[in-house]
């Protein structure tokens, strides 16, 4: 029998793909109001972009960014930065998925949105998550909620299938962190990659482990992902505990309750360090990446 989730969500078959192939697209999962409100208040956050010229805490800027012509790449933690994405966060439809996923425990640890906007959305070079934030487990994994369509010719995420079962790739160059995989060295054939397409209000799963990237969007339509990382409770980022005080970290727990008992499962990894040269966003991380595989 092919069951769903109390509330409708997520098969048993769209588990096992999730299980198998290191992610799944779930539909419908925000409503077309949902939407509309998120994109209301996102647009609105890059018209204030004009009174910006540097990156800061929330904004990474597009290169071509000028005060007449705001250009964004991406927001930065936009649940600590409007209450809706704090609120969307626990819709009651995605915490049903993610329990189909990681079990009655878990907790969001990141937020980000990356705006592909039309004619010029910037790429994201091939890397795994995993590489960016090891854990105690590997159940920890990304959604991607689309504010948009998102199509074959506006700069899907694209993810190789299976290979959250691999090793954890080097993603250093000269030494220091650079957020991306070499692609001429890596042993990959990139070309097999599948692509992740959907309406807008679907939501995307992918395994922090399973290798990913994208394309420049090249259409007349903006394609923009909100993405909740998300985490079991029990597993515990490595790097340590990046919010000030247990209180708020028991704040960001989306389902279940916190634990001071990590699950220790062997998992191959690598630490982010030294760190990128370019700190900040993944973008700035592989602004010095010297082979790249998608053209910009």
């Amino acid at each position: 029998m092919n069951t769903l989730s109390a509330d409708g969500i997520a098969s048993d078959a769209q588990v096992s793909q999730y299980r198998d192939a290191g992610f799944v697209v779930v539909e419908d999962i925000f409503s077309p109001r949902d939407i509309a409100r998120m994109t209301e208040i996102l647009d609105e956050l890059v018209a204030a972009a004009a009174n910006v010229s540097e990156h800061n805490a929330v904004y990474d800027l597009d290169p071509s960014h000028t005060p007449d012509h705001p250009r964004v790449r991406r927001i930065k933690n936009p649940f600590r930065n409007h209450p809706i994405f704090a609120e969307m966060a626990r819709h009651p439809k995605l915490l049903a998925a993610l329990t189909r996923f990681l079990g009655p425990d878990f907790r969001l640890h990141g937020s980000k949105i990356n705006l592909k906007s039309a004619d010029y959305g910037a790429t994201v070079e091939w890397h795994q998550d995993w590489a960016f934030y090891p854990h105690t487990n590997d159940d920890v994994l990304a959604v991607g909620v689309m504010l948009d369509d998102m199509t074959e010719d506006n700069g899907p995420l694209l993810i190789i299938p299976g290979s959250h079962t691999g090793p954890t790739y080097d993603h250093h160059q000269d030494g220091r962190f650079i957020g991306a995989m070499d692609p001429q060295t890596c042993g990959i054939d990139l070309t097999r990659a599948a692509q992740v397409t959907g309406k807008a209000g679907s939501c995307s799963f992918h395994h922090a482990r399973v290798i990913h990237g994208s394309g420049q969007n090249r259409s007349g339509k903006d394609r923009r992902l909100l993405l909740y990382q998300i985490a079991a409770a029990d597993a515990w980022d490595i790097r340590g505990m990046e919010e000030p005080t247990w209180e708020e970290y028991a704040n960001t727990i989306l389902a279940g309750a916190p634990t001071i008992e990590p699950r220790l499962v062997p998992t191959p990894i690598r630490l982010p360090y030294p760190p990128a040269e370019h700190a900040g966003s993944i973008y700035e991380n592989q602004s010095a990446l010297k082979n790249r595989y998608f053209s910009q």
